[in-house]
């Protein structure tokens, strides 16, 4: 059965307003391959697909011959469907046809587009390719460039001002698992899904990065070993009682945590990340779904 249709309700516009909206439009690769390049929506119906002869060609075994049509009408700019195999998403919602708003995200296959709309259409594109520079497409925090970044910043600060400093690095028990038994969609849900938990839980001065793959890392200023320790344990805990689903589908996760902090053997951002590594793979060993956050064996446990 075809997903309904979800139509955002157009009221009456001014037409110079309606026409800025179908001339200074475009939409930009925030995810995939070709990342920042951007494609003018022109008075014309484009095409989105794998086939060679699309506009806009994605090629991904995930992604139909002809996907999806991005079109112009009297109402707007708006997406169709072409009864795609694994369907086309605006905002995470299954679509068949929608007409899209300024900031709204398209997934098609495993490939994220933003679309953009506005009076300066190239200054929001160059403010957009600055963002993805620092921010990671798919989950929508920072990247690994920023977190090392950042990283190095807070730990000079904390050397320079006698500060506390942690860091917790974490991934998703059984990852490879997840993507083979539900498919590669539900592990991308699952990603962001994850993401979403740690940034609601975390503080405004933290940093919360997906480091790479199913690995994630968070920057705590201003918080000892001890305490970065409970705030792991309280996420691990958080993740272990969350439910994840995807289309209908229980996806019961786990995650394994190491944390490290700032301490005198510690010169450089890449030893404190060492050092959180490999706490997080003694976690692994260790049965996983737990917290490493010493090298103590007796304490090297989930903190309960």
């Amino acid at each position: 059965m075809r997903d309904e249709t979800i139509v955002t309700v157009i009221h009456k516009v001014e037409d110079t307003g309606l026409h800025r909206q179908k001339k200074d439009a475009c939409i930009v690769v925030i995810y995939g391959a070709e990342l920042g390049r951007k494609y003018n929506i022109e008075n014309r119906e484009m095409t989105i697909g794998r086939g060679t002869t699309a506009d806009i060609c994605v090629s991904q075994d995930s992604v139909s011959r002809t996907h999806a049509t991005v079109m112009i009408d009297e109402a707007g700019v708006k997406i169709r469907d072409n009864e795609s195999t694994n369907g086309t998403y605006v905002n995470d919602h299954k679509i068949h046809e929608a007409y899209l708003k300024d900031g709204d995200l398209i997934k098609v296959g495993r490939s994220i587009f933003k679309f953009l709309t506005g009076d300066n259409i190239e200054s929001s594109y160059h403010e957009e390719i600055y963002r993805l520079s620092t921010v990671d497409g798919l989950t929508q925090i920072f990247n690994k460039r920023y977190f090392v970044e950042t990283l190095e910043r807070e730990l000079s600060r904390a050397r320079r001002y006698d500060r506390p400093l942690a860091l917790m690095m974490f991934d998703i028990d059984h990852f490879k698992r997840c993507n083979d038994t539900f498919g590669h969609r539900a592990g991308d849900h699952v990603l962001r899904h994850m993401a979403d938990i740690v940034r609601q839980r975390a503080r405004k001065v933290d940093v919360v990065a997906r480091y790479g793959g199913e690995e994630f890392a968070v920057i705590l200023p201003e918080i000892d070993e001890l305490g970065a320790a409970h705030f792991a344990e309280t996420v691990r805990a958080m993740v272990e009682q969350e439910e994840f689903s995807f289309e209908g589908r229980r996806i019961p996760l786990t995650i394994s945590i190491g944390v490290a902090e700032l301490e005198t053997e510690v010169t450089t951002a890449d030893d404190l990340i060492k050092r959180s590594d490999a706490r997080l793979y003694l976690a692994k060993q260790g049965g996983r779904n737990r917290v490493v956050w010493t090298d103590d064996p007796n304490l090297s446990v989930a903190v309960r």
